[in-house]
């Protein structure tokens, strides 16, 4: 028997409130004092200070379902399981219980309250991590055997490694697979080796629905529970925090990073809304829960006879129904649509639904209660009893007014862009063209490509995409990289001082050791500044020693080069991550040098500087001119030192 969502919500803060939670209210998605993000994106964000010891008003046990947005996810939306805006159900444990009770109630949750076949369960734990003497976690597995095992269950242990190693071993009959850290493992900084001193963090186990829908080689030769092919999906993760990193000696007496167990060890449990709707419904395809059933009927109504069972219209209706729903919670939480930063992402879900709407056949901008206002109506209605910010005649007024002012904006840009178009419809449109009439006007590529089919012409579409990627690069530091990076903007001057905010993470490590990692950074166009993990005052030999070895790469003129690679290849390269940043599978990666490197051979062996990093960046140390100088070297909390620096 299905459920929907409200009442999976409401089953899930009740259980738990039976076990002694107190039920806390959903953060905005819009971070209060939290300058390192633009959107809240996961359940555990607002919680980070009582995780790492903040004393909570309510108690040491908490329940909630929190509303989320990761904007990273927006050109993921359209197939079955992607969404930019979810509810993250959670709860915590601030030094209370730990693995007996959660995993136990958890299975009970799943099993028993919501009634899932723990024959489609499957589980993974953290395999260990021998160089940095960190254990397996025997101790999750033993549980889980247990558990399945009550239900009449063989639960077989699979040791897999990595998502590579899944691919390639393949399920071999198990129940519990061990995965390495880039899959069980969970700290702000990412792996344990990146975590810098005081970092908490610990193994995960995570819970998997199976489909039982059949794999899809081009995905890997076998499937395994972290498979793309759909056949799997992530329901909940606990993660386990229980160590503390900090600095100790190696056998030769360096300094190395030990992990030690932390004295109040805390649970953080984390599982999609949508997702276990979507397991206890046996439909892989979220957008077919009822928080989304009405919306696609309302569209299938007004779109001109187009279904969503056909293939070519499916996608159309998820972006719509995701990026309403989304737009809808962020002009509640007092966000307007506008050219930088979260007023931008709003933005571009309105226009990036206007146009699937138009592509469906329905009315665009024509009267306040249009299809995409109507769209919001109704997620309101879904949302407005339990999130009661969503309740009254003055949002819905407003929600109503600014999804309709954007969708007539951007229908008057479309019709400059229209104009555009029919001056360069001559002959084939070019790459530059097109990137033009998308930046410029708002035309996007998919409406160039089928006015120019029509007109029997081409596009340059893969010159345009090359094009987008340099812009998305250049532009993500004024999104929501402005942040995330620090950079105040995208001009020269602040460039020229993020690059060398690479360079002066290096030299830092080399002078003070490999414990630096960057805790925090803002660049403007007059100065950068860096916040990283060192437990003493620099000395003034050291300062002027690290503005050496910064000014020497300067002067040496090294190409700096980016890469896009595997996630996995970039880590093991040792690519600094930006702290507390989770990254996708693919990624961005700047490397500093050496001279003879090119964008097709970074040679990353010899590079001087390799992060995980988003642009922008100058091409050539060269241009950086002038000289690099720390003005203040300075103390900003316990075990953190903070830089201020100039280009003069």
């Amino acid at each position: 028997m299905d459920m929907d969502i409200s009442e999976i919500r409401t089953k899930y803060l009740e259980f738990f409130e039976k076990r002694g939670h107190a039920i806390i209210p959903s953060a905005p998605i819009i971070p209060e004092n939290d300058p390192t993000t633009l959107f809240t994106g996961s359940g555990m964000q607002p919680l980070i200070p009582y995780l790492l010891g903040k004393k909570h008003p309510v108690g040491d046990r908490l329940v909630n379902s929190q509303t989320c947005f990761r904007a990273l996810d927006i050109d993921e939306v359209g197939d079955n399981r992607h969404t930019t805006f979810f509810e993250m159900l959670g709860n915590w444990s601030l030094g209370d219980y730990f693995k007996k009770e959660q995993l136990p109630w958890l299975f009970e949750f799943l099993t028993q309250e919501i009634g899932l076949d723990a024959r489609r369960l499957y589980v993974t734990a953290f395999i260990g991590d021998e160089k940095n003497g960190i254990p397996r976690d025997t101790e999750s597995v033993a549980m889980w055997k247990e558990l399945f095992e009550k239900k009449g269950i063989d639960a077989k242990e699979v040791i897999l490694g990595s998502g590579a190693d899944g691919y390639r071993i393949g399920m071999q009959n198990g129940r519990i697979f061990y995965y390495d850290a880039s899959k069980n493992w969970w700290s702000r900084a990412g792996l344990p080796e990146n975590m810098p001193e005081g970092e908490p963090g610990g193994p995960d186990s995570e819970v998997f629905y199976d489909f039982l829908t059949p794999h899809d080689k081009k995905f890997g030769a076998e499937c395994h529970p972290n498979c793309e092919c759909g056949r799997f999906l992530e329901i909940g993760n606990a993660v386990f925090m229980q160590y503390i990193s900090a600095q100790g000696r190696s056998a030769s007496g360096g300094k190395q990073t030990v992990f030690n167990r932390l004295p109040k060890q805390n649970v953080d449990f984390g599982g999609g809304l949508e997702r276990i709707a979507a397991a206890k419904n046996d439909n892989p395809d979220v957008f077919a829960t009822d928080v989304f059933e009405e919306l696609i009927a309302l569209l299938e109504f007004y779109s001109d006879g187009k279904s969503y069972d056909d293939s070519r219209y499916t996608k159309s209706f998820r972006i719509i129904a995701d990026h309403i729903r989304a737009a809808t919670f962020m002009i509640a939480d007092e966000v307007k649509p506008s050219n930088t930063d979260r007023g931008y992402v709003l933005r571009r879900l309105i226009r990036r639904a206007a146009q699937h709407a138009i592509s469906l056949g329905c009315a665009q901008g024509q009267e306040k209660e249009n299809e995409l206002v109507r769209c919001a109506i109704i997620v309101i209605e879904k949302y407005k009893q339990w999130y009661t910010k969503l309740d009254g005649e003055e949002i819905y007024e407003t929600i109503s007014r600014e999804i309709w002012q954007e969708e007539k904006q951007f229908a008057h840009t479309l019709e400059q862009g229209t104009r555009e178009f029919e001056k360069m419809a001559g002959g084939n449109i070019s790459d530059e063209q097109a990137f033009m009439l998308f930046t410029t006007y708002g035309f996007p590529l998919e409406m160039t490509l089928e006015m120019a089919q029509e007109r029997g012409k081409s596009v340059d579409e893969m010159g345009f995409r090359a094009l987008m990627e340099k812009h998305k690069d250049m532009s993500r530091a004024g999104s929501e990289q402005k942040f995330k990076g620090g950079l105040a903007d995208t001009s020269l001057a602040t460039t020229r001082l993020h690059t060398a905010h690479h360079l002066l993470l290096k030299a830092l490590q080399i002078v003070l050791g490999t414990h630096v990692k960057q805790r925090g950074s803002n660049i403007t166009s007059e100065r950068l500044r860096i916040d990283f993990s060192h437990g003493e005052k620099m000395k003034p030999e050291e300062i002027k020693e690290v503005e050496r070895i910064v000014n020497e790469k300067v002067q040496e003129a090294l190409p700096v080069t980016c890469s896009t690679l595997p996630k996995s290849e970039a880590e093991k390269l040792g690519a600094q991550q930006e702290f507390g940043a989770k990254y996708p599978d693919m990624v961005s990666v700047y490397s500093v040098g050496p001279k003879d490197a090119t964008p097709e051979n970074p040679q990353f062996g010899k590079a001087f500087s390799i992060e995980f990093c988003g642009g922008p960046h100058v091409e050539n140390t060269k241009e950086l001119g002038g000289t690099f100088k720390i003005l203040k070297e300075e103390a900003v909390a316990s075990g953190i030192r903070r830089i201020k620096a100039v280009l003069v």
